[in-house]
């Protein structure tokens, strides 16, 4: 299911997009992921965490993909 030569779908440019806006508390951020993108938390950061390796995603965004790429392995070596 590799497209490296397409561009990103609108529900992986959505979950990129919502990475890249702050929310102010809790339950805020799991809202706007049921609501906007229509899709459980864990189905959402299942998705993140594949787009995170994706080079569309990069390509489209790598400010915010690298950022994650960073919290996420600064996460794997707490572990």
């Amino acid at each position: 299911m590799e497209r490296r030569d397409e561009e990103l779908a609108e529900r992986e440019r959505g979950i990129l997009a919502l990475e890249r806006r702050g929310f102010p508390g809790p339950g805020v951020k799991e809202r706007a992921i049921r609501e906007e993108l229509h899709l459980s938390p864990v189905r959402y950061y299942q998705l993140l965490n594949a787009l995170l390796d994706d080079p569309r995603a990069l390509a489209h965004d790598p400010v915010t993909v690298n950022r994650l790429r960073r919290v996420r392995e600064s996460r794997r070596g707490e572990r």
